[in-house]
């Protein structure tokens, strides 16, 4: 599956074309199956675009903000297999096995942002001080509660079961709000 920047030539409308291939653009292109969603113009080729370039697997995404969805003016008619609009908000009409494209997550406000930050620091300074005991958490945490083991700082995973056990129990345990990959499976 291969999208590209598409783009009206009488109205500069731009929008998303999905296809198998090059080649098979290049087909719809020259059998004039292409269509504006925006004005129905014919006369569409591709627009200019950023390449996109795989991340490694270590780096995060960033997420740009979605753009606001405008309607569009005018029906795709059904010849247009493969176009998507980026002016609309649901795809025009879809081949069957074409993947739809990811959805972006909302952007967030300033100060959710600041404060996520010094959560994830606040959560970065209390994993100094503790023991990482992976899946042995819920055993680890029950025998500090029952004064089997000396009490200490610990971090590991649970089940969702195991949880609910625990805090039945009256053990005292809180969720870490941002992932942390075990010892050893970093890159």
């Amino acid at each position: 599956m291969i999208v590209f920047d598409l783009e009206c030539r009488a109205g500069a409308h731009r929008f998303e074309g999905w296809f198998a291939s090059s080649h098979d653009y290049a087909d719809q292109q020259a059998r004039g199956l292409l269509t504006c969603p925006v004005c129905d113009c014919t006369d569409v080729a591709k627009a200019v675009m950023a390449p996109n370039l795989a991340r490694k697997g270590n780096q995060r995404a960033e997420f740009a903000p979605a753009p606001a969805p405008v309607a569009p003016t005018a029906p795709v008619p059904a010849a247009t297999p493969a176009i998507t609009s980026a002016a609309a908000s649901t795809p025009a009409v879809h081949q069957a096995n074409a993947p739809m494209p990811p959805k972006l997550p909302p952007e967030l406000p300033p100060e959710a942002i600041a404060a996520l930050r010094v959560i994830a620091t606040l959560q970065a300074e209390a994993l100094k001080s503790s023991t990482w005991v992976g899946n042995r958490f819920a055993d680890k945490a029950r025998a500090m509660h029952y004064g089997e083991e000396d009490a200490a700082p610990i971090h590991g995973q649970a089940s969702p079961d195991e949880a609910r056990a625990l805090i039945d129990e009256g053990v005292t345990i809180a969720p870490i709000l941002f992932p942390v990959a075990p010892p050893g499976k970093t890159n």
